[in-house]
């Protein structure tokens, strides 16, 4: 029998419906010859199994098993498309170290160090990355807006300490509006970010580890048509200009590979993760690690896999037979 491989969108961020896109096209690109591709959604304590858009089964969370088409199923590999909490975090792959079930993501240690920027950013300090001068503002605290245009300058860009998708994201141009800046980002987050401008081109590379090859895609550079790349930068047709390959001299489309290679193994990561960078003059100032990256037919994975010659399916049945390889202690 071929073995069951969960697809696992949705989760509890505002990134819900862009995870379900990318979950519905990871399904696609399971192959139906070598598995059996399940689509689970998750919202909350509601984990539903979908076929063909509906419900058919509930998950029981014990094991994460269900039953259908009369039979129980015990998915012997995760496939986390989730965008956010629970599925970028760590809590997910928790849950599934505990059930012993392999998945696509990086490990709890390097989901949660990734995911939360300040930490990430921090960290990524020690290795003489370079990166926009930040302040973190808890949920509730105190706003001294002109002590932080003092420090860090205008204009701003206030984001959610933990999100994505541009959710909670302002460009901040006057001080009078920093406050309502990071009261928006704490809509998404107990923590806000302030972080100083840095003025440049936006670039974004993919890889995966598999079978200890690094596979670095191809580099994409990023236009958005609005003043940054706002969540209807990202979701709308046509409103960026996404370039893949990036128009960029060879030194420093290599140099992008190569640091973006270098950040994935100081964080730990595994399975497909994206970096997104601004290059200023000829220096890549890093932006943050994704590590369940969009996967809709339109995002920047697939077209960077696209872009070198190969496709979803190739690179997904590699993650999923690695993982099956290492569950059972087979040679990988």
């Amino acid at each position: 029998m071929k073995p069951d491989v969960a697809v696992i969108a949705g989760g509890d961020s505002s990134e819900f419906v862009v995870s379900v896109k990318s979950g519905a096209n990871v399904f696609e690109a399971v192959d139906p010859e070598k598995y059996t591709p399940w689509l689970i959604q998750m919202r909350g304590k509601e984990w539903k199994v979908l076929q063909n858009g509906h419900p058919v089964a509930d998950v029981d969370k014990s094991d994460f098993s269900f039953v259908a088409n009369g039979r129980k199923v015990n998915p012997a590999f995760a496939y986390i498309t989730i965008h956010g909490t629970p599925g970028e975090d760590g809590i997910l792959q928790g849950y599934f170290d505990l059930l012993g079930i392999p998945y696509s993501t990086c490990n709890v240690h390097a989901s949660s160090l990734t995911f939360n920027k300040w930490f990430c950013s921090n960290y990524l300090r020690n290795f003489g990355v370079r990166m926009a001068r930040s302040a973190k503002i808890d949920k509730g605290a105190a706003i001294d807006a002109e002590a932080l245009v003092g420090q860090l300058g205008l204009p701003l860009f206030v984001k959610p300490n933990a999100g994505g998708s541009s959710f909670g994201v302002t460009k901040v141009k006057q001080a009078s509006d920093l406050e309502k800046a990071i009261r928006l980002a704490w809509e998404e987050s107990s923590e806000a970010l302030v972080e100083e401008f840095v003025e440049g081109t936006e670039f974004t590379c993919g890889l995966v580890r598999i079978q200890g090859e690094m596979i670095v895609f191809p580099v994409t550079e990023v236009l958005p048509k609005n003043e940054f790349f706002d969540f209807e930068a990202k979701y709308t047709p046509g409103a960026t200009d996404e370039i893949t390959p990036a128009r960029l001299p060879e030194n420093l489309f290599r140099e992008c590979q190569q640091l973006s290679a270098k950040i994935y193994d100081w964080c730990g990561c595994s399975g497909i993760v994206r970096i997104d960078y601004i290059l200023r003059g000829d220096e890549f100032w890093f932006l943050e690690v994704n590590t369940t990256p969009g996967m809709t037919a339109t995002s920047f994975i697939p077209q960077q896999i696209r872009a070198m010659g190969k496709n979803l399916r190739e690179i997904i049945t590699a993650i999923v037979d690695e993982g099956l390889k290492k569950i059972h202690n087979l040679p990988a």
